[in-house]
């Protein structure tokens, strides 16, 4: 589609290791269209990070895309030269982590930081340029631009992610991929933020894979939902179809772990049993074991999303 600005077909990536082979991230598909909000949700070790990371192309050893394809305004990625997806990555596919402590440098200062980003991609800017830009950066996000001579340990969480957003969104990208980025965050600085990052998508036309675990953060940013469990895509739709009517039981499962202070609930509800060994999964259905709605099927056989559009998910209960 013209409108698709990421296209991720059937999409693999593992782990080997001593013990056997991780498989992270199995047949994925999804797309993201230019302006939109994309909600990526699951438990850790669902291959939500892996996906994100997978995009830019900066797996950790000893990780590997073993199949499928990632296609970036009808290019594909995982064919590029190294010199090629170092243009892209930053500048055109910008990224933001969940702990911008350890994402920014603690030896240098936030202005040398700024500099260097805007210097790698951009040939012929000063020094006092950059400054200038970055600080302008600063004062859009709501700091002043005298920060940029400080050190990130000198400033708080919410100030340090919202210096990881500057940074990223200081060579204009059209794709921002937000990693759990409110996780270091308390709720008052995580309401903030988000209200920031909406402001942002507007100005700067973005698009956003938010990637998290917080089912609420999501409802409140993102116009589509894909739920990942044990590295395959279990259910997406459109955010209202998918928290109105979820139809996969693990998506009905974390929607009822949300606490809720208007119902009468003298427990608050879980879904019994753990995420699944990538190693050795379980054969068939990948949820099969922590399923209550469990078939024979669901044993010995994996269900397939499909290739259709809209509300869907890979259950046997509507196959």
């Amino acid at each position: 589609m013209q409108d698709n600005i990421l296209e991720i077909e059937n999409l693999d990536v593992q782990f080997p290791i001593h013990i056997g082979t991780v498989r992270a991230v199995e047949n994925v598909s999804l797309t993201l269209k230019k302006g939109e909000v994309m909600g990526l949700v699951g438990e850790s070790g669902c291959g939500k990070s892996t996906l994100g990371f997978s995009i830019i192309r900066m797996l950790r050893p000893p990780g590997i895309i073993s199949a499928g394809k990632i296609n970036y305004h009808n290019e594909d990625i995982l064919k590029m030269n190294e010199k090629d997806i170092l243009a892209i990555r930053g500048k055109r596919i910008a990224m933001i982590f969940q702990d911008p402590l350890t994402s920014l440098n603690p030896l240098f200062r936030i202005g040398d930081q700024f500099v260097e980003t805007i210097q790698t991609h951009e040939n012929g800017v000063s020094r006092k340029q950059a400054l200038e830009k970055a600080g302008a950066m600063l004062e859009r996000l709501g700091i002043a631009r005298d920060r940029l001579f400080e050190y990130p340990h000198q400033m708080s969480g919410g100030m340090r992610q919202r210096i990881m957003i500057g940074m990223g969104l200081i060579l204009d990208p059209d794709l921002l991929i937000a990693d759990e980025p409110t996780t270091a965050l308390d709720v008052i600085v995580e309401a903030q933020f988000l209200d920031l990052l909406n402001e942002l998508r507007a100005d700067f036309n973005l698009t956003i894979l938010l990637i998290s675990h917080n089912l609420g953060i999501v409802a409140q940013m993102a116009d589509r939902i894909t739920v990942m469990y044990g590295g395959r895509i279990a259910e997406t739709g459109e955010s209202e179809d998918v928290f109105a009517n979820p139809m996969h039981p693990y998506t009905q499962g974390l929607l009822a772990s949300i606490p809720n202070i208007q119902l009468e609930q003298p427990e608050l509800k879980t879904m019994p049993g753990a995420p699944p060994d990538l190693v050795d999964p379980p054969q068939g259905c990948v949820f099969n074991p922590r399923c209550p709605q469990v078939m024979e099927i669901c044993k010995n056989k994996n269900p397939e999303l499909g290739k259709t559009s809209g509300h869907r998910a890979a259950c046997w209960l509507y196959v």
